[in-house]
């Protein structure tokens, strides 16, 4: 039987954070937002609540 793939963590660059707080302030949506910065939802969700920013459209 194959072994799960073992989650790989990686920092966030001082661009990515750059560019989460430039997309939360032109509330991009955050699918597009996490196509390009390649992570997933949730870890950018994660990443914009311990930053303490909005992120998303929010209706």
């Amino acid at each position: 039987m194959a072994k799960p793939k073992k989650a790989m963590r990686r920092e966030y660059t001082r661009e990515e954070v750059k560019a989460l707080k430039a997309h939360s302030k032109s509330k991009t949506p955050i699918a597009k937002i996490s196509k390009q910065l390649k992570r997933s939802v949730p870890a950018l969700r994660a990443k914009a609540h311990q930053l303490g920013i909005g992120l998303g459209h929010q209706r």
